[in-house]
């Protein structure tokens, strides 16, 4: 079976699972356990921020972050499509208190001038915008990015109106790659940032949450409020070390082999894609074309051996990732255009 659902579905490898048990750990509630510690500081070194707070998910990271930086009634920027607002079951609202501001992004990616319009001016009847939440790359919109002038411009305007910023970079390695610059320079334009290491590099759980000393300090009560806090947790910390050590430099096979898919997809009747809109490891593509909707197709390809999840009523996608072979992809070019001609 080919499973392009997701890059979370990677299975840690057997050096990796060697890392985990070898992993030498204590309480991390108490500070206490050296792997995690490790971990965190690398990563918040890596960003070019002052500390780091190990997560067991990307939501968790998230919203705590909108926890720490915003309190009842305060407004958030975000684009409609991003994960926070479309994933994460509204806990922004029900945890922090906030009312999001949805805008429509260009795929998903957000501008200065498009932010700007939507700040609220000083108004007693309004709610004060207090903070921006960005996601890069964007998985909704294919797999875009922002651009270092793009997050520049944005961060620019924030400062100007004091206002935060928060990054969702669950897959920023893929958006450095892809922006041809590195993960410090496009975290250096935000207040908080965090990054998952159980997508493309291939871990089983977890995720970083950097900032500034004073935001971690504050992060660590609401984590521990929301359950976060594990104990000997250094066992997940050693896979996501592993993974920093192993698997970013690879990540460039799986947009090589996103737009080697999308290439072939874009030759494919009754299909409707643009390769050149494909730039990290997500290809989203249209089935409109042909008689049945997304989750039709989805379900009857998967028999024939490829997973690929539907993404709207004719809009599939799918997910290259560490397990994912080139022969792999081609294999799974050769079985939807089969597939097509059945249809």
């Amino acid at each position: 079976m080919i499973d392009l659902r997701s890059d979370t579905v990677t299975q840690p490898s057997e050096a990796m699972r060697k890392a985990m048990a070898m992993a030498e750990v204590g309480d991390d509630v108490l500070g206490e356990d050296p792997t995690v510690n490790q971990l965190q500081e690398r990563i918040a070194s890596l960003l070019g921020k002052e500390a780091g707070l190990f997560m067991p998910s990307g939501t968790m990271a998230n919203q705590v972050a909108i926890k720490t930086h915003i309190q009842p009634g305060n407004e958030i920027i975000i684009d409609k499509n991003a994960h926070i607002f479309y994933y994460e079951c509204g806990a922004a609202a029900v945890i922090s208190g906030g009312q999001f501001h949805c805008l429509g992004g260009e795929k998903g990616i957000l501008t200065a001038k498009i932010v700007e319009a939507a700040i609220r001016p000083a108004d007693i009847h309004q709610p004060p915008t207090r903070l921006i939440c960005l996601e890069n790359s964007h998985n909704r919109g294919g797999g875009s990015i922002y651009t270092l002038e793009n997050l520049a411009g944005i961060a620019k305007l924030a400062a100007k109106h004091d206002i935060r910023v928060h990054l969702d970079g669950a897959r920023l390695f893929n958006a450095a790659l892809a922006a041809k610059t590195t993960v410090q320079k496009l975290a250096r334009q935000t207040d908080s940032v965090c990054v998952a290491f159980s997508k493309g590099l291939g871990a089983p759980a977890g995720s970083v949450l950097c900032g500034s000393k004073e935001f971690i300090e504050k992060a660590i009560r609401f984590r521990k409020m929301l359950g976060g806090g594990m104990r000997q947790v250094g066992i997940l910390a050693a896979a996501c070390l592993y993974a920093l050590d192993n698997n970013v430099k690879r990540l460039e096979v799986d947009h090589q082999n996103a737009k080697r898919s999308a290439l072939g997809l874009a030759g494919m009747e009754g299909l409707k894609i643009d390769p050149e809109q494909v730039v990290t490891n997500i290809v989203l593509f249209d089935v409109g074309s042909i008689p049945m909707d997304a989750y039709t197709f989805a379900q009857r390809l998967a028999p024939a051996g490829v997973l690929l999840i539907p993404f709207g009523p004719s809009t599939l996608r799918a997910v290259t990732h560490l397990d994912v072979t080139t022969a792999e992809i081609d294999k799974t070019l050769e079985i939807i255009q089969q597939f097509l001609k059945k249809v």
